[in-house]
């Protein structure tokens, strides 16, 4: 029985531990590549991957596989970051405009709506362009360009559950409206959108990386997944490694993240 659970979920085990692969690179660097990330060996520049360099070796003979591996915690940091900023502001914005109704609710979902007409990417440019440089200011950015989705979500289940017995019932026995909101609603209505935090964790981790490979990320050496694939791109046709596997990498995680985030919301 397991075996055959194994099988038909091949994918999504292989998701899980990819997923369980990056936390461990963010958390536990030096267990998984215990060299220094920033110094390199300017004898070995430039040395395709083996059994030595997984990765091969950088323009400066630093090995990229420990920077990649070492540049997980700031990624991923800043990932985490994002989609918190998103998950609390925009379920914050959601709820009280599912809930308050009327003219309060019209004009946050305008504002929604103007948010949504702007694609993520850009708004996180104009954001960090204003912000400035800078790791933090890339989570910031990125955060807030994905409110918008977390408040119509959010807005569409209070919606759901405001009118249901049991919350009506709430305000019949006398519960004020924050109440019955806090103790009712919310607790009825989060956890579709949690489901969304853990697809939108894929795609603040390309939107992250993006930023950080036009240059807007943490400065040079130190390493960032996205900056990783910026400095190669200028030895694409002497040392293809440098950008296609940090690249594959990002893909690997975000279709992970994205797999499993899709897997916990069928279960909801």
């Amino acid at each position: 029985m397991r075996g055959k659970w194994l099988r038909s979920n091949a994918i999504l085990v292989l998701s899980g531990l990819i997923s369980a692969l990056a936390v461990g690179w963010a958390l536990f660097p030096s267990v998984f590549a215990s060299g220094d990330p920033l110094t390199g060996v300017p004898a070995e520049k430039f040395r395709s991957p083996d059994a030595q360099h997984w990765f091969g070796t950088d323009n400066l003979g630093r090995d990229l596989y420990t920077r990649m591996v070492h540049g997980a915690g700031l990624s991923l940091t800043a990932t985490l970051a994002a989609v918190g900023i998103a998950l609390v502001a925009g379920s914050l914005l959601g709820l009280v405009s599912g809930a308050a109704g009327g003219f309060v609710d019209s004009v946050v979902m305008r504002v929604v709506d103007v948010l949504l007409s702007i694609p993520a990417l850009l708004l996180s440019l104009a954001l960090v362009t204003a912000l400035g440089f800078g790791t933090r200011n890339v989570a910031v950015a990125v955060g807030v360009s994905l409110i918008a989705n977390f408040a119509r979500v959010m807005r569409s289940e209070v919606l759901r559950v405001r009118n249901a017995a049991y919350v009506e019932a709430a305000h019949a026995a006398g519960a004020r409206w924050y109440t019955a909101l806090l103790r009712h609603v919310l607790p009825n209505s989060y956890q579709p959108v949690l489901a969304l935090a853990a697809v939108e964790f894929g795609m603040a981790v390309l939107s992250i990386s993006a930023l950080s490979f036009l240059g807007y990320g943490a400065k040079p050496p130190t390493p960032e997944w996205g900056s990783l694939i910026s400095e190669g791109r200028n030895y694409l046709a002497t040392a293809w490694w440098l950008t296609t596997l940090p690249g594959l990498v990002i893909v690997a995680v975000v279709l992970a993240a994205q797999r499993l985030g899709r897997a916990v919301g069928r279960n909801e």
